[in-house]
């Protein structure tokens, strides 16, 4: 991808999950990045922290928050690329603090537009989430498949969503988003299934879980990367929107079977009631169809399933002092 050559790119949820991912693969590909993070008064980055720190000398750091226009002008003056990424996107967090869930999303994606207007930045790339679809209505999901906010979560993304639509259809904005179905990979923090179904298996003697039943498309944080980063690059493509995912399901109980293979030895699953969501908030079963990321993006997922796990295991591995063992939540 020589487009990034060069090019000034800016990231907010830059020190998140997917976000340390896309700035470390950014700078591969030889961009000027600059990194929004979130103050805070231990001054730490994030997952970005973790980065090797030739690669952090690499940065240019804005620090500071989104609901301020200054430290946003700071940051989007003189961009080409934007991507937004910073949001708050634990689910169960969102049961107990709904109004701030919905506040920030909403909140920091407008200011992120208003932003992205002001300095003429060419290309803003907006992250959903498949849970704006809830359970499957119908197999596999497409981008026109009805929204379901069945998480005061899925209620600030689809907003959020609808907020972007609007400005592109309103302003001319040029956005187009992306829906990452189940994303993993190193750097994962506990509060996503497969890093705590690992660090569990890891370090306890059985695996608690809530519900084991639903179904999820996973896919490996690299190839989410590449989908991000063809839809910053691709001509013509405002306000579209984008699934990413394998096309392949699997049930959470299957998938502790098959990570406690990998882990080795013989380790219990035991149903842990004070895991699962709320009955109807529930998303049974989600599997996508990324047909329109092919034909559009020319994007495929490269890493396997099994392939991924055991990355990820390895990587859980190694940086078991990450996890701590309250903070296994599903």
């Amino acid at each position: 991808m020589d487009f990034y050559r060069n090019k000034n790119v800016v990231v907010t949820g830059a020190g998140g999950f997917i976000g340390s991912h896309l700035v470390e693969r950014l700078l591969e590909l030889g961009a000027n990045v600059t990194a929004f993070v979130h103050y805070n008064a231990a001054g730490t980055r994030g997952l970005i922290d973790r980065l090797p720190i030739q690669d952090q000398n690499r940065i240019r750091f804005v620090a500071g928050d989104l609901a301020e226009q200054d430290a946003l002008d700071e940051a989007f003056e003189g961009q080409v690329v934007a991507f937004h990424l910073a949001a708050i996107i634990a689910i169960p967090f969102s049961y107990m603090r709904p109004a701030q869930t919905v506040n920030n999303n909403l909140q920091t994606t407008l200011n992120v537009l208003g932003a992205v207007g002001r300095h003429k930045v060419k290309r803003l790339v907006h992250t959903s989430s498949s849970e704006v679809y809830g359970t499957a209505q119908r197999v596999p999901i497409d981008e026109t498949h009805p929204q379901e906010a069945q998480s005061p979560y899925a209620a600030s993304k689809i907003a959020c969503d609808k907020l972007a639509q609007s400005y592109h259809l309103s302003f001319n904005l040029p956005v187009a988003t992306v829906r990452p179905f189940n994303t993993y990979g190193p750097r994962q923090s506990a509060r996503a299934i497969i890093p705590t179904i690992i660090a569990q298996a890891l370090t306890r003697k059985q695996v608690y879980l809530g519900a084991m039943h639903p179904t999820r498309d996973l896919n490996f944080v690299t190839d989410t990367v590449d989908g991000f980063l063809r839809v910053g690059c691709t001509p013509g493509i405002e306000g579209r929107t984008y699934n990413f995912g394998s096309g392949k399901e699997i049930s959470i109980g299957e998938l502790a079977d098959r990570i406690i293979k990998i882990v080795g030895g013989d380790i219990p699953v035991t149903f842990d009631p004070t895991r699962i969501r709320p009955n109807a908030s529930e998303v049974g079963r989600l599997i996508a169809d990324s047909s329109r990321a092919r034909a559009d993006l020319g994007w495929e997922p490269c890493v396997s399933l099994d392939e991924g796990l055991k990355k990820t295991v390895d990587w859980v591995g190694q940086n078991l002092g990450a996890y701590r063992p309250d903070n296994y939540q599903v």
